[in-house]
């Protein structure tokens, strides 16, 4: 271990920055409990998980003639979760094998931890008024609770109106480009949706939207001040007809999804969504460059550390 990486233990800054991210923690879990939801226990490995439709590498591994993936993300078990209850969320530790270009994003990291929620009989509009009240929640409750450390950042966080703003994926990317995220992000004070995502941008199990064809009941949550994406979610595909469909659709290999698709034949309920990066929160509150800084730990495309 070189000098730096030694040294940075002891840094100042790295400790208010896992203090706040603790505090996050406690006050997320406390919120979603009081509104009546359980949390589960993360899914670290598992034979099927998010395939994910942009270049991300797998971590497959092989167990008494098992197949296992690292999980990169918990939507296919967070659906099934609603068998037993209603309201469910965890803190889900994600692995996503990024490309080394997305270290310069400050947005990246190959292990994280997402806020992952779902909610049995729910619309795209329940989840986004959760979204909602639980950000400026927990803004509030860091302004009133976390002073020390956000005098500390020299931060200061005002606590958004709602309802935010709501911005159609076509209309921003007809007006800025693919970058239209990170364009609209730096010129805003306040989070923002983008809303009406086209199908083909989004992975099979999230619903297509059944008056518009090619546009799904999706939304994103993005932070101001150019921090980026905060959440993503929506509504899912239930029916097992639809889920394949939508498979076939994007070439992808229904046997891959076996246990998955046996389930759905039996029964989901219809479900709304989301999963919030725990890091990229806590770089937001902090005001920081890189979301690496908000870990002891840190696991950047690229790069080996502990």
């Amino acid at each position: 271990m070189d000098n730096e990486k030694y040294e940075r233990f002891f840094d100042g800054k790295l400790k208010e920055t896992v203090k706040i991210k603790s505090s996050l923690k406690k006050i997320i879990g406390d919120f979603l409990r009081q509104k009546g939801f359980v949390e589960i226990s993360p899914v670290i490995i598992s034979p099927e998980t998010d395939p994910l439709r942009h270049a991300t590498g797998r971590a497959d591994f092989e167990y008494y003639g098992g197949k296992y993936q690292l999980t990169r993300s918990m939507i296919l078990h967070k659906q099934v979760a609603l068998l037993s209850f209603d309201k469910i969320f965890t803190f889900s530790p994600n692995v996503r094998l990024e490309p080394i270009e997305l270290t310069e994003t400050g947005q990246h990291l190959v292990q994280f931890t997402q806020l992952d929620l779902e909610m049995a009989q729910a619309t795209r509009e329940d989840v986004i008024e959760l979204g909602e009240e639980l950000i400026t929640h927990i803004i509030s409750k860091i302004n009133e609770e976390n002073k020390e450390e956000l005098k500390f950042f020299d931060r200061e966080l005002k606590v958004p109106d709602v309802p935010f703003e709501r911005i159609k994926y076509h209309h921003a990317y007809n007006k800025f480009g693919r970058i239209f995220e990170e364009v609209i992000s730096q010129e805003k004070d306040d989070p923002f949706w983008i809303v009406d995502i086209p199908s083909e941008d989004r992975e099979f199990y999230d619903k297509e939207d059944s008056s518009r064809p090619g546009i799904l009941r999706d939304m994103d949550m993005i932070y101001p001040e150019g921090y980026g994406e905060a959440l993503s979610g929506g509504e899912r595909e239930h029916e097992p007809d639809r889920i394949r469909k939508r498979l076939e659709e994007q070439g992808l290999n229904t046997d891959d999804f076996k246990e998955y698709l046996d389930i759905a034949e039996r029964g989901l309920p219809p479900s709304a969504g989301f999963g919030l990066g725990i890091e990229r929160l806590t770089r937001y509150i902090c005001g920081l460059d890189d979301v690496k800084d908000t870990v002891l730990f840190p696991k950047q495309p690229g790069n080996v550390n502990l």
